[in-house]
């Protein structure tokens, strides 16, 4: 046993040590990167791990975590750019707002929500739609629902690199489940909500649908071209899943569409495409596109550095004695399994 006093020395450290980033995060606004290094070594110290085990504990945590999810994130993260910037986004709601009508708008912001939060993260897709049309709990469920459960999202990522899940499998689950969720607690919810809520929408609201909806780009890229590009890496990936469940270990097919389905070869072969449809072929030459994608890694390169961190502090957590303490405790908790697995998650 990792520690000094056991299991309740153990939990209280680890409690220790999380209350303490949160306060250095939240109070003294420090860095989320540089708060996780210090509760990680606070954490690793305080229950008697070896000084020299410390720094290479979280730094195996660190590298462990990236080596997966850093490589999807960058190429997830350039797709997203390229599309936001050709005007994709904007085509996708744009088109599903005029396929509904005015009347089932939020039905469009929805289902748009979900298809564009596939490859942008929640905050680039809630500005890029937001600006188009101010339906925002439907807004909202879509962009959520996808960044909660579909790679190549930072969350789900990070859940499958744990547990050594099927991509494939993950991203069918997540949309099998996210789309009645984005449902129920967009469209329905909302509908509901509203009648309690005072207030209605305004004719200044239906003008600026119509203006919105009116003030089309030329230069955007068609519906079909853009489904097509952000949705070939989630049908690559999908391919491989069916292929490993239909077809034998040495086939020729289950080989190569386990290479063609990989993450990695499905997020570039989506890019490559994306380079195309929503780069080249909207007018811009080799320069313009390498600026976007330059610019595509900024934003990210803080949130790679805190994902890291947080490898390191889990990798701490398993060395140090508490991922097994709480496992212990899990094993042996009558509570609900939904409400167990947040609480251990919360940890």
């Amino acid at each position: 046993m990792n520690g000094l006093e056991g299991p309740g020395f153990l939990l209280a450290a680890a409690a220790l040590a999380i209350v303490g980033l949160i306060v250095l995060i939240a109070r003294f606004k420090l860095h989320p990167f540089i708060a996780l290094i210090l509760a990680s070594g606070f954490l690793g110290l305080v229950t008697g791990l070896p000084v020299g085990k410390v720094v290479k504990e979280f730094q195996d945590g660190f590298g462990g975590t990236l080596g997966f999810v850093g490589v999807l994130l960058g190429l997830g993260t350039m797709l997203g750019k390229l599309m936001a910037e050709s005007g994709g986004a904007d085509r996708i709601a744009r088109t599903l707002i005029d396929a509904f009508g005015e009347a089932k708008v939020h039905w469009a912001m929805m289902i748009a929500a979900f298809l564009v939060g596939i490859p942008l993260f929640f905050e680039i897709g809630f500005v890029l739609l937001v600006l188009l049309v101010k339906i925002g709990i439907p807004l909202l469920a879509g962009l959520s629902v996808v960044h909660g459960l579909v790679p190549p999202h930072p969350g789900p990522l990070l859940a499958i690199g744990a547990f050594g899940a099927d991509i494939g499998k993950t991203i069918f689950y997540g949309l099998l489940v996210g789309l009645p969720t984005a449902i129920i607690a967009g469209p329905v919810y909302g509908a509901w909500i509203a009648k309690s809520v005072p207030g209605s929408a305004t004719h200044e609201l239906a003008e600026t649908l119509a203006r919105d909806r009116g003030d089309s780009r030329d230069d955007m890229p068609g519906f079909g071209i853009t489904l097509f590009t952000i949705l070939l890496p989630v049908a690559l990936m999908l391919a491989k899943t069916l292929a490993d469940i239909a077809t034998p270990d040495t086939s020729p097919v289950r080989v190569w569409m386990d290479f063609i389905g990989n993450p990695i070869v499905a997020l570039l072969a989506g890019l490559l495409v994306g380079i195309w449809t929503f780069g080249f072929g909207r007018g811009l030459d080799a320069k313009g596109v390498a600026k976007q994608l330059d610019a595509s890694l900024l934003p990210v390169a803080a949130i790679l550095l805190i994902i890291g961190a947080g490898g390191g502090f889990k990798q701490m957590l398993i060395a140090t004695g508490v991922g097994k303490t709480i496992g212990e405790m899990a094993v042996h908790a009558q509570l609900s399994p939904i409400l167990l697995a947040r609480l251990v998650a919360a940890r």
